[in-house]
């Protein structure tokens, strides 16, 4: 049996999903990344292993992933289901290749509009030719929260939640209202600017902030926060020859 480990290194956090053939058996926080690989190696075996990292990760994780498994590191020299007919396809962070892959695979030979909610927003606009076209980057939930707690005097550090009033009653409440409806009237607005462009298209939504965002949308969406993680393995099977 082919078990792949696809791992996503971002700003926020280091995940690994554990697919068995395609079937995505296990989402794994690591908290000590050497060791915490190591553990999953010794669980699971894996034959293949694909990272996507947006940071200066430890260069032990490449050569642990390489002494036991078939490994490969995702970039714009990839073998991907989509070209990148930009300016610098170099430039394209490696988790916005996962998610526009994942747009393709699952909804091929149709426009689709990938929406990543992460430690940023991004919207990766992948056409009905499978052109990787491009989109925008705005700061996450995370961000604005901590932004608002930073650059003030008195604001306090707020939880996000999903079930914000419309109309906050304290402190708390009026920056969960600000944060949270106010980034999903801009999702909803950056789709409706698509919609004047486009007029049959795909909305994907993943990412980890994805319920706090999802009851509050009124575009009509396909959400799945392992979005990524499907795109990874995806090309991990093209990459590693399965």
């Amino acid at each position: 049996m082919n078990k792949t480990v696809c791992l996503d290194f971002g700003n926020t956090r280091l995940k690994a999903a554990i697919f068995y053939e395609s079937e995505l058996k296990e989402i794994v926080v690591l908290e000590d990344v050497i060791h915490d690989l190591k553990t999953i190696i010794d669980i699971h075996n894996p034959t293949t292993s694909i990272l996507s990292s947006v940071i200066n990760h430890p260069p032990e994780v490449e050569t642990l992933l390489q002494s036991h498994t078939a490994f490969h590191q995702l970039s714009n020299q990839s073998k991907l289901p989509f070209t990148i007919p930009v300016g610098k396809p170099e430039t394209m962070g490696a988790d916005r290749l996962a998610i526009a892959a994942a747009a393709v695979y699952l909804f091929p030979n149709t426009n689709n509009l990938a929406i990543g909610l992460g430690t940023c927003i991004t919207f990766n606009f992948i056409d009905r030719f499978q052109q990787f076209l491009g989109g925008s980057i705005s700061p996450g939930l995370e961000m604005r929260m901590k932004a608002l707690h930073q650059f003030t005097a008195k604001l306090p550090l707020v939880k996000a939640h999903w079930n914000v009033p419309l109309i906050g009653y304290d402190t708390a409440t009026n920056i969960q209202s600000g944060v949270v409806l106010g980034m999903a009237k801009e999702i909803d607005g950056i789709v409706e600017m698509y919609q004047t462009r486009y007029s049959n298209f795909n909305v994907l939504l993943t990412g980890g902030d994805t319920p706090f965002f999802e009851p509050h949308l009124k575009s009509e969406i396909f959400a799945d926060p392992h979005l990524l993680f499907k795109g990874l393995y995806a090309i991990s099977q093209v990459n590693n020859d399965q």
